[in-house]
């Protein structure tokens, strides 16, 4: 009935043994712990004492040597960003950072999706040093680690390159001055989860304590870094991370800087025209309002836009700023609309997509779709046909700039791996992650890919289990349906990617139905069996008015509080749906 219901198994959490050092704790939050992994109390310890200290991050010397030799030589450093939050947020806190650190000849430059391909590319550094001609230093944030011949173009020009990423690297690494990237230390390692803004954080931390050890700060007077915590929790967030303890650390920490009203200019007025209040954000917050209203400058035009609202100094030029971003926002959210129609109209001309071989996967191009939006169509698309996708879009000349999103067991990167192997003439430019991944190919050789990548995945699904299942933590009482509860998980953890938000399984009977902004619905519900009634709503539903005259659904939610003239309710959010037929 809906892209929304449920048309897989659902299973619940294997109840574990709770550690002693739990006991304290409400007896639901020792369950929702235990079943994430958590083994002692110690675990859940957010506070930054509990961080590995920068020297454990491989490669740190060098980079730290490079930036304290440009700081004390009053060099000119250029900070190298990516087009998207991560990059965005860790660029600002290299920018504020070096400065704190005493660096006075510094600039940002970022490439524009449009005009440049991704990274450090030999274009990029030459148009870098023309924008720029003292440049001594290039330190790239959220990318470079596989920029090789944009290095190398660096190299000859004179230029020293330091690489700060956390992607997963090539084979061939690029001949920087300093590499840094967690990546490269083993899987195992408690900061190899770190995202582009966490790895230049550590470096600052790096700096902060060389400097030190050399006498140039004392222990007292060296700047506070904790000041950039709210640019690493945004940017943590938004890049979908692992949230283990160290990034849980971050994110929190950066989070009660925001709560307590220390953001910078920047984030406060992205939250303020998000609607959101400041002093009851979560991740949640950051993932759903804040980073798609930064994101939206480097999908819509210039991500440097975005970097110059974190970066201001007060909160007329922010919230300036903050306001172009929603701009920029709103017209994503139109473009993406009519980007999905389109797609949905082709897909809907795909007849048997279960079962026929060749549409096991799915690509789709448009010479009109707009590229910084082909990576959420494809998102909304794999959710709706729970298959791999890759949406197309114009690029350079007669090529196409594809974005992929994939299902849970087919891992995207690897796939465009294995057919950059087998056909070595096919794909200009991949990469990625399980997940998600990008690629670059000529348009003439749309259909030869679409065939080979629809094949690869239909031998992959044939070795995966056909019914999917949703994990949720089981059922709620209704002694447990109330917003106390909703406040203790709330703020509970840092809940997101690797450390999962519960979400809970009940049937309900439907009181009210309706329809919100065409496109999401809401509900007064009633548990089953009980007189408890409670509101929900469920975001960016398909056929919406088909839930209109359905009596009775079972759900699968998340517990949320909707704040609203100043008055607090719970408020459950539907995740996935369907109908009950008696």
């Amino acid at each position: 009935m809906s892209a929304n219901s449920i048309s897989k198994s659902i299973i619940y959490r294997e109840p574990v043994t709770v550690d002693k050092s739990l006991s304290n704790l409400p007896l639901l939050l020792q369950r929702i712990f235990a079943t994430r992994g958590i083994q002692k109390l110690e675990e859940l310890d957010l506070h930054l004492s509990q961080l590995s200290p920068p020297t454990t991050l491989f490669g740190i010397e060098s980079i730290v040597e490079l930036l304290i030799e440009s700081i004390e030589t009053a060099a000119k450093i250029i900070i190298v960003a990516d087009y998207d939050a991560d990059g965005a947020t860790a660029c600002a806190i290299a920018m504020r950072g070096l400065t704190l650190l005493g660096a006075k000849n510094l600039d940002f430059m970022v490439p524009n999706r449009f005009e440049h391909d991704y990274g450090l590319t030999p274009e990029l550094v030459l148009l870098i040093k023309k924008t720029f001609p003292a440049v001594a230093v290039i330190i790239t944030v959220d990318n470079g680690i596989s920029s090789v011949e944009g290095v190398e173009m660096a190299n000859q020009l004179g230029i020293k390159v330091g690489i700060t990423d956390h992607h997963a690297p090539p084979s061939q690494l690029p001949a920087a001055t300093a590499i840094v990237n967690p990546k490269l230390i083993n899987n195992t390692h408690k900061l190899s989860h770190l995202a582009g803004c966490g790895v230049m954080f550590y470096v600052l931390w790096a700096i902060r304590h060389s400097l030190i050890n050399i006498g140039r700060f004392s222990a007292d007077s060296a700047p506070n870094l904790a000041v950039l915590l709210d640019y690493v929790a945004l940017g943590t967030i938004a890049d979908v991370v692992v949230l283990d303890q160290t990034n849980r650390i971050l994110v929190q920490q950066g989070l009660a800087r925001i709560r307590a009203g220390q953001a910078h200019y920047g984030i406060q007025a992205l939250i303020q025209l998000a609607a959101r209040e400041m002093r009851q954000l979560t991740s949640s917050d950051l993932g759903f309002s804040i980073a798609p209203r930064l994101n939206a400058a480097g999908r819509m035009s210039d991500m440097s836009l975005g970097i110059r609202c974190l970066l201001a100094d007060d909160i007329t030029t922010a919230l300036a700023l903050a306001q172009q971003l929603e701009q920029f926002n709103q017209q994503r959210k139109t473009c993406e609309a009519q980007m999905k129609q389109q797609a949905i109209r082709l897909i809907d001309h795909i007849e048997r997509i279960d079962t026929h071989p060749l549409l096991s996967g799915i690509c789709l191009y448009d010479k009109e779709w707009h590229s910084g939006i082909i990576g959420i169509l494809a998102a909304r698309l794999k959710e709706r046909c729970q298959r791999p996708v890759i949406a197309f879009a114009a690029a350079k000349g007669e090529e196409i700039r594809g974005s992929a999103r994939s299902i849970q067991g087919i891992h995207i990167r690897d796939v465009l791996s294995e057919i950059a192997t087998a056909y070595p003439k096919l794909l200009k430019q991949f990469g990625g992650h399980a997940m998600a991944g990008g690629l670059t190919l000529k348009l003439s050789d749309l259909p030869s890919f679409t065939l080979i990548f629809n094949q690869i995945i239909h031998d992959k699904l044939m070795t995966l289990d056909p019914v999917q299942t949703i994990v949720c933590d089981g059922q709620l009482s209704s002694t447990e349906l109330i917003i106390d509860t909703a406040h203790l998980i709330k703020y509970a953890s840092v809940w997101g990617h690797g450390f999962p938000e519960p979400l809970f399984h009940n049937t309900f009977s439907v009181i009210q139905c309706r329809i919100l902004a065409q496109q999401h619905v809401k509900w007064v519900l009633k548990l089953t069996n009980t007189s408890v009634l409670i509101d929900a709503i469920a975001f960016f539903v398909d056929q919406p008015n088909n839930w209109l005259t359905v009596s009775t659904i079972e759900a699968i939610y998340r517990l949320d509080i909707n704040y609203y003239r100043g008055q607090n309710q719970l408020q459950l959010q539907l995740i996935h749906f369907f109908a009950v037929t008696h």
